[in-house]
């Protein structure tokens, strides 16, 4: 607990600036250690899972138009480019994350998977049970936002 100032659990945005002062003061000693320890690492968890939820969007999309071939929409094919920016724009942030890219696909598939049979309105069972797509297909794979002229 910190040796001064708002206590953690009584008002966390005010600890907060609490805590940021005091690093930059150099003022080790007032620091509430243990709580911030656990937010700093919460911020890393809260990064992985912002990649998980980008790769779930694109997930869920590509399923859905996998199953309904020649359905694509512009509304789709945009879904998927902002999903595949934040993903990009995540990594770029942090590369070390592209070390858990594959546990990152497959919890984020596992969502996706059931979004897409709610969303299309077929049986689970229609879905793989794996991810069918490669990193590459997911980042890669060609959707047109415009139709060609």
């Amino acid at each position: 607990m910190a040796c001064r100032g708002t206590a953690y659990q009584d008002d966390f945005y005010i600890w907060t600036q609490e805590q940021g002062a005091r690093l930059r003061a150099g003022d080790v000693a007032g620091l509430d250690c243990p709580n911030l320890a656990d937010e700093i690492e919460s911020l890393g968890r809260t990064q992985f899972g912002s990649l998980v939820d980008a790769l779930r969007g694109i997930l869920m999309t590509m399923l859905t138009i996998d199953r309904r071939p020649g359905l694509q929409n512009r509304c789709e094919a945009i879904e998927i480019a902002m999903h595949r920016n934040h993903v990009s724009d995540e990594l770029q942030d942090s590369p070390s994350l592209r070390n858990r890219l594959s546990d990152a696909v497959e919890r984020a598939y596992r969502s996706a998977r059931l979004e897409a049979a709610d969303a299309t309105g077929l049986a689970l069972r229609h879905f793989p049970e794996a991810c069918p797509y490669t990193y590459q297909d997911i980042m890669d794979r060609p959707f047109a936002i415009d139709p060609e002229s």
